[in-house]
């Protein structure tokens, strides 16, 4: 069964949707929808809390929306999706109560309540979820087998239980490899990937700087998002290096700067993290030239040798064609 990603908010769209049925999920009050991207709530141990989502129905006909709620993630994209229908929700996810389906008449909005009820022994800190609206499709594929398609929309929910937060991140698994640049007057490429770990009770964001060989490199690059991790969550990081000359073995050092995101949106900066390995950068093209070099130069000084050897024997082929030649003279007597 295929899955739609969570969107929050968003129009289903794709041919994974069935024909002619668009629908979007967004927070809402107990009218209408409200200016809420996500729905988020601080909540003490044992509390609960009362809300509402909007499911409009953009289509033109009614449609039945199975409503589910499911813990939370990210995506290796960055991107929040909630667990498939057939995988076990065992943390936020089972905190939320709300109806099984709800009908919509085409081009309407339903407004469906909710609840969200923390355990008392609930552990501190962000605790991620999300409600979709699916609807399921049979579609054929290109080979005439029909397959069944959940396609959903849905919003992010967030609870904040109360208690110690506790923001931590660690890079582990950092390693490199060198590319090289095979004209020997450029330098090469270093890749650095390297793990960002979570370990704290908080969604944090993360970013910082790799440096090689003297190079430096920031991530994420200008204009990109800044990859956020819910507690728990690991980030695999690569980032390019450029004009880094290979010496057989350079440094690279990766830090991460990450910030803790509160939901009343105060911000908290952790210290730097750093971690540090060895690349090998083999200078193959250098030593190729050098090998040329060497074996030129071998070569010349070889010919040179050849070429005095030789000579002198030339010259001493020469003195011995005179010793012959004057052994052979007549002899004069008186």
């Amino acid at each position: 069964m295929l899955t739609a990603a969570l969107a929050s908010p968003a129009l289903a769209a794709g041919s994974d949707e069935p024909a002619g049925v668009r629908w979007s999920v967004t927070p809402a009050d107990a009218s209408a929808s409200d200016a809420r991207t996500t729905i988020e709530h601080t909540l003490d141990p044992g509390e609960s809390r009362d809300d509402y989502i909007a499911v409009r129905n953009v289509s033109d006909q009614p449609v039945v929306f199975e409503l589910t709620a499911a813990d939370g993630f990210s995506t290796r994209t960055g991107r929040f999706d909630i667990l498939p229908a057939g995988e076990e929700s065992v943390d936020a996810g089972t905190w939320i109560t709300l109806p099984d389906t709800v009908t919509v008449e085409g081009g309407a909005t339903a407004i469906v309540p909710f609840t969200i009820a923390v355990p008392r022994l609930a552990q501190p800190g962000d605790h991620a979820a999300g409600i979709t609206a699916s609807v399921f499709s049979v579609q054929s594929a290109e080979d005439g087998t029909a397959i069944g398609v959940d396609s959903r929309v849905g919003v992010r929910v967030l609870t904040r239980v109360s208690g110690e937060v506790r923001p931590e991140v660690a890079i582990e698994a950092l390693r490199g490899e060198y590319i090289t640049a095979w004209n020997p007057l450029r330098p090469g490429t270093v890749n650095v990937t390297f793990d960002v770990v979570n370990l704290g009770n908080t969604i944090v964001r993360a970013s910082g700087a790799v440096d090689v060989g003297g190079q430096s490199m920031t991530y994420p690059q200008p204009g990109s998002d800044v990859p956020e991790l819910l507690p728990g969550e690991t980030r695999t990081m690569t980032v390019a290096v450029n004009d880094v000359w290979p010496l057989f073995v350079v440094a690279a050092h990766a830090t991460v700067g990450a910030t803790a995101v509160t939901l009343d949106g105060t911000r908290s900066d952790l210290s730097p993290v750093t971690a540090e390995a060895s690349v090998a950068a083999v200078p193959w093209p250098q030593l190729i030239v050098l090998l040329g070099a060497a074996l030129l130069l071998g070569a010349v000084i070889s010919a040179r040798r050849r070429s005095r050897r030789r000579v002198a024997q030339l010259v001493e082929e020469a003195r011995e064609h005179g010793r012959q030649d004057a052994l052979s003279l007549p002899t004069n007597t008186h």
